[in-house]
């Protein structure tokens, strides 16, 4: 009867804590879709002061919260209360989010450095050096023959980097024609990214090698969503595109106000939500990019917006914490922080997770009763 007992504790554990957020974006094609719901008016459940600005944008594993900050310093923190678990001192200023992976965090700093962590006790376990800073977090895929897994980051010195998950040797690079900035994105065995070179840069994981490369028409400063054969991606020259990964042409381009768009868009089933420096949230239709509804805040909408149980969650540059409803863009509430908001939330069992340049990391969600 123990055994039962016991069988089944071990079965339902890992159903109690809930879903992750182990990548930026919340899974590999970026496209910033959580499980769940959120409080239409959530409350503080913690903060944590790090002392310097927190640009990094979160990730959540097996009840930890990972991230880094200005001051070079990468933390672990226990999601139930914010305590703070380790840290590592990464030396530079950390601006790129991390990825939590088979029991290592894996994340980049601003001198170029990417480190593999011990998620457990924050001991280093293997570094690899970039030619210059890492803005952008991480993604994963397995080797071809499925053996080993690929952890794939980009750089500022032009290289998007494929590196052995186990040991940090490199097993490929590719160069672009400028900095590499966002997240490379993963869809049907590809990676992805688009370039200060104005190129969606599509890349065959086995070899290494371009397999496609799409004039995008403006340098890509953000990182791209990818599902079902299309990418979505805003640039410098004020357009959000969608562009048909096959055929390599714009399916439709959404033009606004004159301001560049940098927020990596969510994507939901029929509908695209991004940010843009005009300081508004956009919510356009998926099929051919017309828009439905605009949020306006006080500042520069930089951060990412994450759709979780029909709400949009995104910061702003004005401070806040905007909770707004899918359906119409209707603000619900908001949350004032002391400084601008450029990290993008991660949602884990109804809780949100966000920094701000104030130094602070916040948690908001549902009090107990």
């Amino acid at each position: 009867m123990k055994h039962w007992i016991l069988t089944i504790i071990m079965l339902v554990a890992p159903m109690l804590r809930g879903a992750d957020w182990p990548i930026f974006r919340g899974n590999r094609g970026l496209t910033g879709v959580a499980a769940g719901a959120v409080p239409d008016k959530p409350e503080l459940l913690w903060k944590f002061n790090a002392k310097k600005p927190v640009r990094a944008s979160v990730v959540v594993g097996d009840g930890r919260v990972y991230f880094g900050a200005d001051d070079g310093k990468f933390y672990a923190l226990n999601l139930a209360d914010g305590k703070k678990l380790w840290e590592f001192d990464a030396k530079e200023p950390i601006e790129a989010p991390a990825l939590f992976l088979d029991g290592r965090v894996f994340f980049g700093n601003s001198f170029g450095m990417f480190f593999a962590l011990n998620a457990k006790t924050g001991k280093e376990i293997w570094k690899f050096e970039t030619g210059d800073q890492i803005t952008g977090g991480p993604n994963w895929t397995k080797s071809p023959d499925g053996k080993q897994t690929y952890i794939i980051i980009g750089s500022h010195d032009f290289f998007l980097y494929c590196l052995n998950a186990k040991t940090g040797k490199k097993i490929w690079a590719y160069e672009s024609e400028n900095y590499v900035n966002g997240s490379p994105a993963l869809s049907n065995g590809r990676t992805m990214f688009g370039g200060c070179d104005a190129m969606l840069h599509i890349i065959d994981i086995a070899k290494g090698k371009r397999d496609k490369s799409i004039d995008a028409q403006s340098h890509i400063i953000g990182s791209i969503a990818a599902e079902d054969g299309r990418a979505f991606v805003g640039h410098h020259d004020c357009a959000f595109l969608c562009i048909d990964l096959k055929s390599e042409k714009v399916v439709w381009q959404y033009k606004d106000r004159l301001f560049p768009y940098s927020s990596s868009p969510a994507l939901t089933k029929d509908r695209v939500l991004f940010g843009g420096e005009d300081k508004r949230l956009h919510c356009v239709r998926r099929d051919n990019g017309k828009v439905v509804w605009t949020f306006s805040t006080r500042g520069q909408v930089n951060s990412s917006p994450v759709v979780c149980g029909g709400k949009v969650i995104v910061g702003s540059n004005d401070g806040r914490l905007y909770i707004v409803r899918l359906k119409d863009g209707k603000l619900l509430s908001s949350f004032e922080t002391e400084d601008s908001i450029t990290a993008s939330p991660a949602v884990v069992d109804g809780k949100i997770i966000i920094g701000s340049e104030d130094g602070t990391l916040y948690c908001l969600g549902a009090k107990k009763k």
